[in-house]
């Protein structure tokens, strides 16, 4: 997608930004800002899945009444909720009303424990399946190699509404790959970020070689 520059500070930003001050910080300070921390990685993932079907600009309005509802999207607090927390958020005309994206993310917060006993964190799985330097662009794609490969993954661990186009969106917000447009005054950020932002450790154990 190219870039627009109608913006009042006359900067030029990837072309699915609109000029209002909310959408033009979100793309300016947050998206495709390397994340690392597992409570603003498991809230993303949550959102990007509450999104689909949706534009992201709806979710962006409604994403305090999200936090408000999901208890800042706290997996150890969301895993315990139950029925009666499912028809309560059924009720809130702040967020997406549907049931099956709702139950799915109080299922997510449950694998999300499971995965930080096992990993250590969410960021140590996550940032496992960022595609390799070198690897061939994936700008203007819905998915990517690397998004279809986690998306198994988080299934196999019995993760819902985790799709490879969702993982992706995912994937693009947290910084696991810089989809600002070369010409967005935010792609040398990104990069740069990208570039000083360390990893977290990988956990699992080396795998022996035959000498």
């Amino acid at each position: 997608m190219n870039t627009k520059t109608d913006f009042p500070d006359g900067l030029a930003r990837c072309g699915w930004v609109d000029t209002s001050a909310e959408y033009m910080a979100y793309h300016d300070n947050e998206w495709g800002r390397p994340q690392g921390d597992d409570r603003a990685l498991f809230e993303q993932l949550c959102l990007e899945g509450f999104q689909s079907g949706l534009s992201w600009r709806t979710i962006l309005n409604k994403r305090q009444a999200f936090r408000r509802g999901f208890a800042d999207f706290d997996p150890a607090k969301m895993a315990r909720f139950g029925e009666k927390q499912v028809e309560a958020l059924l009720a809130d005309a702040g967020i997406v009303r549907h049931r099956g994206k709702i139950e799915a993310v109080i299922n997510n917060a449950a694998r999300a424990l499971e995965m930080i006993e096992k990993e250590g964190s969410l960021a140590a799985f996550f940032w496992r399946f960022e595609a390799p330097a070198g690897a061939p662009s994936t700008l203007g794609a819905s998915t990517s190699e690397a998004s279809v490969a986690l998306s198994k993954a988080l299934k196999k661990l019995g993760w819902k509404f985790v799709g490879p186009t969702t993982v992706y969106a995912f994937m693009q917000s947290v910084g696991m790959v810089n989809d600002h447009n070369p010409g967005c005054h935010c792609h040398a950020l990104s990069e740069k970020a990208r570039k000083d932002f360390k990893r977290p450790l990988d956990r699992r154990p080396a795998i022996k070689r035959p000498a």
